[in-house]
């Protein structure tokens, strides 16, 4: 049994076929199984596990409630706003309705346990400037997490964000840690390119419609 359904019993677990997808693996010298996600996807979580996720330009929301231990983490960019060619997506609303989609997809699967929104703390991780454009992709996921953050009154109580490195982040929802590691230049330019391909999807896909939050 889970932390999370011994200290919040009338709290209802989480749907684990909603991460069905997800890879999943023991870690022996955590002594915790490991999930893996990548860009566009998100885990949530009632068990003490490990979520990781390795991040250039991309962001991280880390979300947990600090009483039950029941949390998740999430792995996005905002589409290109306004950008001309293949890569438009439309405008900056369009933008801005597709990270409002990633982050409410994660508070959802949270608060369908029945916790509330307010209580819940978060982490933000990633945001490099390590893609090859002139646009700092970066700084434009990290302002809309803050943003996104502030407006559905959820406390940031830690970031590592920005600069010109990638990173691989470990983040554990029973215990609300997270550990930041900097990557090497060799990791790095292969995530660059990983997160090129997935900026560039993003133009071919239709904007989600409106979720109704809990």
């Amino acid at each position: 049994m889970g932390h999370a359904a011994r200290s919040q019993r009338r709290l209802r677990r989480i749907r684990a076929d909603e991460f069905a997808h997800v890879r999943k693996m023991f870690d022996a010298k955590l002594g915790l199984t490991v999930a893996k996600i990548l860009p566009g996807e998100y885990y949530a979580t009632d068990e003490d596990e490990c979520i990781v996720t390795t991040l250039g330009s991309c962001v991280s929301a880390c979300l947990w409630h600090p009483d039950s231990g029941i949390g998740g983490m999430n792995h996005f960019m905002l589409p290109d706003a306004g950008a001309s060619g293949r890569e438009a997506i439309g405008s900056a609303t369009d933008a801005a309705r597709y990270g409002s989609f990633a982050m409410e997809h994660l508070i959802n699967a949270i608060l369908a346990t029945g916790l509330r929104r307010e209580d819940l703390c978060a982490k933000i991780v990633g945001g490099g400037h390590v893609l090859p454009i002139a646009t700092d992709v970066g700084a434009r996921n990290i302002q809309f997490v803050r943003d996104y953050l502030a407006n559905e009154g959820i406390a940031i109580i830690g970031e590592n964000v920005g600069d010109l490195h990638g990173r691989q982040v470990r983040f554990r929802p029973a215990t609300g840690n997270a550990q930041v590691r900097a990557l090497g230049s060799s990791v790095q330019t292969s995530i660059a390119q990983e997160e090129d391909v997935y900026r560039r999807s993003l133009a071919q896909k239709p904007t989600e419609g409106e979720i109704e939050l809990f």
